[in-house]
């Protein structure tokens, strides 16, 4: 049971084979037994947990279940909670409690979900490794020695070894999609607006979006049916966004008259051999399910980075202006005046990923180097909006790979920020657009997860999911999961 689907834990737990409360302590079991090893979860308070699991129990005895009935959810430690901290894995938050739940937290508990606990990230959502997080670095359970990719490292190897049946993620650059390909899970960012974004602390605020982290494309369904919809007290969250049928849309058994469109620039010299094998390989189950593959090209893809890597920190440098040590989070001792107890505070409290970008955020944006720099950016960000929306004239939907190398050890890239940064590579560009994309397992290269990556026009996440689902009914890659944790690898 422990690598159980959400569906297949709902359906024991509708049948009366099995009890909210049960289904908790099996995974509370599990976090006691492997998150030494693995480090994915960062707070976790057991008796809470069974309190949320026994009011399941109790409302499901007197009610008709809600969605998400006693369905164990672990969520990343950047989405503000009432009932334990919320801290960014980062000095300047530590012990920082916030006076109210995010609009998803609320949405899941309305749902009926029991919330397991805070996972790992790297340090305010910003990395691709997860080990710049202050509680250190989390570990992939296909092999304890690598990364688990990031920011959203934490919820992608609790999923993987099983420590919770799904997670909330959030996605800046390819912050679900990245993790969830080199652990071996599906992870999809809604579209831009989809989701509220109030109660999640913002890294680059035209950018984040949260979304989940499963086994399977239709849990993935499930919880983003229960987190997505408007919010007027959201700025960014869209009051007349398509609605979706997430469900229906996982019932897909074929692909029969899909296009798909097969980006050149994403298939690239410097990318890992059997990466692009595996991706391959899953394009031709694509075809012999009835779908046609279209070659198409995104021109201003070998511009997404960079343009990233200005638009970002620039966001994120007027984001942490707030964290001054006078209202809340990380003061240093004895400060001498004002000033000092500004900038010995952050000096102390925030990291030095954190730090850098910050830096590079405020000079993109100072006199004499906004107009070469982030408005610059801006216009190339317009640029890849427009290509992607010219593709999907031909297209019904976009097929790449997710990251273009597998799981790197830890450490390796740590002192090569730019080496890092180009681990987001094929996802940067899907954020900057602002369309739904989805991971999901395709293969393995060096006995390491390989992710597919699902690109869809803006609000059609229909469209993705079902040619993810289609895919995923006809190959065996989501069953997978690492030996070493009681899976099937």
């Amino acid at each position: 049971m422990p690598f159980s689907s959400l569906s297949d834990i709902q359906d024991r737990l509708n049948s009366g084979q099995t009890t909210a409360v049960e289904v908790a302590q099996l995974y509370l079991d599990r976090i006691a037994a492997f998150n030494d090893t693995l480090n994915a979860f960062v707070h976790i308070d057991p008796t809470h947990v069974l309190a949320q699991a026994e009011a399941s129990d109790a409302y499901r005895a007197k009610h008709e279940a809600r969605p998400l009935e006693g369905l164990p959810i672990a969520v990343k430690d950047i989405f503000c909670t009432q009932d334990g901290p919320t801290q960014c894995c980062s000095n300047i938050l530590k012990d920082f409690h916030a006076p109210y739940d995010a609009q998803v937290i609320t949405r899941l508990k309305e749902a009926g979900a029991v919330l397991v606990g805070k996972t790992n990230m790297d340090e305010f959502a910003m990395g691709s490794s997860n080990e710049t997080s202050a509680f250190g670095a989390c570990r992939n359970p296909w092999d304890t020695e690598r990364i688990p990719g990031g920011s959203s490292g934490g919820s992608a190897a609790a999923v993987a070894a099983a420590l919770t049946p799904a997670a909330l993620g959030t996605d800046t650059g390819g912050s679900i999609r990245q993790p969830a390909a080199v652990t071996g899970i599906t992870g999809l960012k809604p579209t831009y607006g989809r989701v509220s974004r109030r109660g999640i602390i913002a890294f680059a605020s035209s950018l984040d979006q949260a979304g989940p982290m499963t086994r399977t494309v239709r849990d993935t369904a499930m919880i983003t049916a229960a987190i997505s919809g408007h919010d007027s007290r959201d700025a960014t969250s869209v009051a007349d966004a398509p609605e979706v049928d997430w469900l229906a849309a996982c019932d897909a058994q074929d692909m029969k008259g899909l296009k798909i469109g097969r980006p050149k620039e994403y298939f690239v010299d410097g990318m890992d051999a059997e990466v692009r094998a595996s991706v391959e390989t899953a394009l031709k189950k694509c075809e012999e399910l009835g779908a046609e593959i279209i070659d198409i090209s995104l021109p201003h893809t070998e511009a997404a980075v960079a343009a990233y890597y200005v638009i970002a920190p620039s966001e994120a440098s007027a984001n942490l202006s707030r964290y001054d040590s006078v209202r809340f989070g990380h003061r240093c001792e004895n400060p001498e005046d004002l000033l000092d107890m500004y900038t010995r505070s952050r000096d102390e409290g925030f990291g030095s990923e954190v730090k850098r970008r910050i830096l590079t955020g405020a000079f993109a944006l100072s006199s004499g180097y906004y107009d070469a720099y982030y408005l610059k950016a801006q216009q190339v960000r317009t640029l890849i909006q427009q290509d992607f929306i010219q593709a999907f004239e031909e297209v019904d939907v976009i097929a790449t790979p997710t990251s273009p190398i597998p799981a790197f050890k830890l450490g390796e890239k740590t002192d090569d920020p730019l080496t890092m940064y180009l681990s987001d590579i094929f996802t940067i560009a899907v954020n900057l657009a602002g369309l739904p994309g989805l991971s999901q397992p395709c293969g393995f290269a060096s006995n390491l997860p390989v992710g597919l990556q699902w690109i869809g026009p803006a609000w059609r996440e229909d469209i993705v999911l079902s040619a993810a689902a289609a895919y995923e009914g006809a190959t065996d890659w989501s069953n997978k999961a690492p030996a070493t944790f009681g899976g099937e690898s």
